[in-house]
């Protein structure tokens, strides 16, 4: 769920201010740890709704500067501090949780508006998060926000593929597979055909129209922030093409970007204003 375990979370790097990476790790470690309480372990489903309501307990408490219940100090402690200290949205904190206490139910999503509400909750709120921290809030940068966020966590789903579905994880829009037609017990079991990856392939489209949609964001956030989202930005499109090399297998295997990527990357970062629209 998430992120892939917010793996593309710009956490406390090189490029980010020094005087936020604190903040930004302490959003971080929310997220991560709730994220676990969701998905990690063999706990059954009651036990881990039961710990995510406690957590959010402790969250109210943070937020209310009272003592919370001592079970994730490392959480709870430097969160309360961040929420005091830079006023943050606790809202947006909130929905991370709501996402996380969705995907406890395995739901499958009708179309790609019901999948993009899904990510609402369990992506765009990390934008919405770092941005306020940067104290970037107009209206254009928060849908742009919403827009790269979204595509994050799109490509994590089709990149992911082969992991999820074993699992009972399906986040494939149904609409999308009836349109494909891609029998729902083709799509549970995980076998690679040439309509699943004609189904990848329309996936993969829309979620790189989705982050050229949000990229511009990155030519406009100011100092080391621009030049992180940049890289962020250009993560999400290598992994399309590394799907897209393997012609869209994402059943059969999961592709990665690796160390060898890093130079393009960089490339491409230095190179986005003269390449988007």
């Amino acid at each position: 769920m998430g992120i892939g375990h917010y793996e593309n979370f710009p956490v406390a790097s090189l490029l980010s201010p020094r005087a936020l990476r604190p903040a930004i790790v302490a959003i971080y470690h929310f997220a991560r740890t709730a994220d676990d309480l969701a998905d990690e372990g063999d706990t059954a489903t009651p036990a881990r709704a039961a710990d995510l309501a406690a957590y959010r307990a402790d969250l109210v408490a943070a937020a209310q500067d009272a003592p919370h219940s001592g079970r994730w100090p490392q959480v709870f402690g430097p969160l309360a501090g961040c929420i005091r200290d830079y006023a943050l949205p606790t809202g947006l904190l909130h929905d991370l949780l709501d996402a996380f206490e969705q995907d406890l139910g395995s739901p499958l999503h009708a179309d790609r508006a019901s999948l993009l509400e899904y990510c609402r909750r369990s992506a765009n709120p990390v934008g919405r998060l770092l941005l306020h921290l940067y104290g970037v809030r107009d209206a254009l940068a928060l849908r742009r926000s919403d827009a790269v966020c979204s595509a994050l966590q799109l490509v994590n789903f089709w990149q992911d593929l082969s992991r999820d579905l074993p699992r009972g994880r399906c986040y494939v829009p149904e609409a999308d597979r009836v349109a494909h037609d891609v029998a729902p017990e083709v799509l549970r079991g995980g076998r690679d055909t040439p309509a699943t990856r004609a189904l990848v392939r329309t996936l993969c489209a829309w979620a790189r129209d989705l982050m050229l949609e949000g990229a511009p964001l990155a030519l406009h956030v100011p100092g080391r922030a621009g030049w992180e989202l940049r890289l962020v930005v250009q993560g999400g499109l290598r992994v399309l093409e590394r799907i897209g090399r393997m012609d869209h297998a994402t059943l059969a295997r999961r592709p990665q970007l690796a160390v060898t990527d890093v130079p393009l990357l960089l490339w491409r970062a230095l190179r986005m204003r003269r390449s988007l629209p």
